[in-house]
Parts: structure tokens; sequence; C-alpha cells
């Protein structure tokens, strides 16, 4: 009777429209409230009979609570399940006033200065601008006159992963900025990444190409590294500009695939692999490669390898690809001497820069995910760390 009627109360619970938290909370209270209560009953059950009978209904109360127990946490799985199903594909879009942000802190610090005095008196004056300005403002929209309209600078960040599973929200952010901007509009994108899969990267310089198609101004930040496919969406840009030791380039191809066919051949293991096609597979981990798979393979590496040159020469004429496509990756003052980016900066102060003449907002779309995908995940991001740690030691001097 005990799933039977855990099973009833989840099952309603599930269906009722009260966030999950409240859910599990009640599920849980109800829990501990039938345990006591079977608690109770043993202990007055123990005085009347023997030891015999007192382990044989402590056995018994072990496996009830242990039922209880498994049916609460079966019935929180799929009270979470079903909650999250329902959003699980709806994304939001979180837009940020970064000039606003901007301002407060700056306030925040010019009082910190004053005396208390010298701050009250701040405080009137400023109060008084705000009531000016917001009548102004109540006036403008009455009459239908518009004032001294500022343009937009619309902030994205992209913190890429080696398979660039960031581009879901990349694209969706661009969708909305285009959805409302005009040519007077800016877009800057922070960027940090070192490189991936080609097609994941592809498809996020392509995301970026839409700005330029719309006319709208495109400037990248590289505050860290862009390195290989990140460099291949910052050459989009119509302005990069990077930290001075920022890591920038890595425009080449690299690809490695481990073969244990000896290791199987010596253990008396033998692999089968039927393909149809000359070339449907050219190297294998478990078969045993052949040479002019080996050449296949080194080919398709350099075709990729030329369609990456051709691309960054696209969007960049005036640079040397040939001179800098050898794999080799520069720091940001080396990257300006050789025409990878146009200026030494940090993103910081291009913000700061633009604060004064436009409206700052930063775009970002995020999904809820389902407790299995934020688990996988989270498996993901540690193998893109430990890819990074392996990266940054083996590619770069520590100071």
């Amino acid at each position: 009777m005990v799933p039977v009627k855990f099973a009833l109360v989840g099952k309603k619970l599930a269906k009722s429209r009260i966030p999950i938290e409240t859910r599990l909370n009640k599920l849980l209270e109800q829990g501990i409230r039938f345990l006591v209560r079977m608690e109770q009953t043993y202990c007055s059950s123990i005085n009347k009979g023997g030891a015999v009978e007192y382990l044989s209904l402590y056995g018994l109360f072990l496996a009830k609570v242990l039922t209880v127990v498994l049916a609460i946490i079966i019935l929180a799985v799929v009270c979470i399940g079903l909650g999250v199903r329902k959003t699980m594909h709806k994304g939001e879009l979180k837009l940020t006033n970064l000039g606003k942000s901007y301002k407060e802190r700056q306030r925040q610090m010019q009082q910190a200065r004053m005396s208390e005095a010298e701050q009250k008196i701040w405080q009137k004056t400023f109060k008084k601008q705000q009531k000016s300005d917001a009548k102004q403002k109540k006036m403008e929209a009455k009459t239908g006159q518009k004032g001294i309209q500022k343009s937009n600078l619309y902030v994205l960040d992209f913190k890429g992963s080696m398979d660039a599973r960031e581009v879901d929200s990349l694209r969706e952010e661009i969708s909305a900025i285009l959805a409302v901007a005009d040519k007077k509009d800016e877009v800057l994108l922070r960027l940090e990444s070192p490189g991936g899969v080609v097609h994941g990267y592809g498809l996020a310089a392509s995301q970026l190409v839409r700005l330029r198609q719309k006319g709208i101004r495109l400037t990248i930040a590289v505050d860290k590294v862009a390195a290989s496919g990140g460099y291949m969406m910052a050459c989009v840009a119509d302005r990069i500009i990077a930290a001075p030791f920022a890591i920038i380039g890595s425009i080449g191809v690299v690809a490695q695939v481990p073969n244990i066919h000896r290791l199987l051949k010596k253990n008396d293991i033998d692999v089968e692999l039927h393909t149809a096609g000359e070339y449907k597979r050219t190297l294998t981990v478990l078969g045993e490669n052949t040479e002019q798979g080996r050449k296949k393979f080194q080919e398709d590496l350099n075709e990729t390898h030329k369609l990456f040159k051709s691309f960054i020469h696209q969007y960049r004429p005036s640079l040397d690809v040939e001179n800098v496509a050898t794999g080799e990756y520069w720091y940001g003052t080396q990257a300006k001497e050789n025409g990878l980016i146009d200026d030494v900066d940090v993103s910081d102060d291009f913000l700061i820069e633009k604060i004064e003449h436009c409206e700052v907002i930063g775009v970002n779309y995020y999904r809820r995910k389902r407790a299995i995908d934020r688990l996988m995940g989270s498996a993901m991001e540690n193998v893109d760390k430990l890819f990074m740690r392996w990266w940054q030691r083996g590619e770069k001097p520590l100071l």
C-alpha cells in the first residue's frame, strides 16, 4: 500500500501547476510523517514482545523504510522530469543595460570619496537631474518629438568549447538583434576560444557573417585567446581588438587517431571492417591502417586548411595569409604587427568609451536544461577544461 499511496500523491502533484520545489517539499513532508507513524507503531509493538520479535519487526521496518525512500526518489525524478519537460525547449532572452550598471558603479565610487555633507548635496542634485530628465522625456512622448537618439551597441559573449555548442545560443542572440537593429547600431562580441571542430566553428563564423550582410558593424574583442576556430570567427569582424598578451592565430588543421590494431592482434582479437566506397574509411581505431588511407587523410587535412585560408582572405584581404597560416600563434602586440588584428586594447576600455554616446545592451540567450543534460554538460565542460589545460601547458610558455 505504501508505494501505491505515494504514487497517487506524486501523480497529483506532477499534474498540478505548483512549482517543482513546492511539490518535492510536500512529498518529503508526507514521507517523513509516514515514517514517524511507522516508528511509533513498531516501538509500541516491541515493548510487548521479545528479542526475536524485535529483530523481525526491525527488519520489516527497514524494508518498509527503504521502500518508502525508493518511492520518494522515483517520484521526485518523475516530478522533476515532468516539470522540466514543459520548458526544456523554451529559451529565454536576457537583456542587460550595461551602461546603466556602469554608471551606477561610477556613482557609488564617487560617493565613497565624499564626506556625508557632500553626499547629501550630491544626492539632491542628482535627484533633481533625474526629475528633469524624466519630465523632458514625458514632454517628448506627449508631443511626439524625439530627442537625440543614441545608437545601440549590443554586447555578446562567446566562450567556445571544442564542439562549439555555444553556437545554439549565438544564433538566437544574433536573430534577436537583427530583428530590431539598423545600420547605425553596432555589435561587440567578446570572444574566447582555443578552437575545435571544423563544422562547429564554421557555423559560428557563418552566424557572424549574417551581421555583416545586414550592414551592422561588428567588433570582436579577444581578451584571452582566439586561436584556430576562434580566429575563424574573429576574422569576420570589421574590427578586431585584442589584449597585449591575448593568443591569436594558430591557423592550421590538426587531427589525431589512436590505433590499437597491433594490441588486438597480439591478443588474437579480429576486427572486420566493411565499407562501400574507396575512401569511406581512411583511418580507423581498431582496424589496420594503410598508406593509401593515410595519404587520403592527409589530403583531406590539406584541403580543409585551404578552405580555412580562403575564408580568412575573404574577410581580411590585406592579410598575408600564407605568411601566417603556418599553425603558429602570436600574442596581441605581435598579432597586430602581422596584421591579424587591428588594435591592441581590452574589451573593458572599448565598452567604457562607447557608454558615453551609445546605449550598451548585453544580450544573452539560454535554455532550461533537463537534469541529465546538465550532468552531461558538466562532463563536457570538464573535458574542455582538461583539453584547454593540456593545450595551455603544451603550446604556451608559463610565467
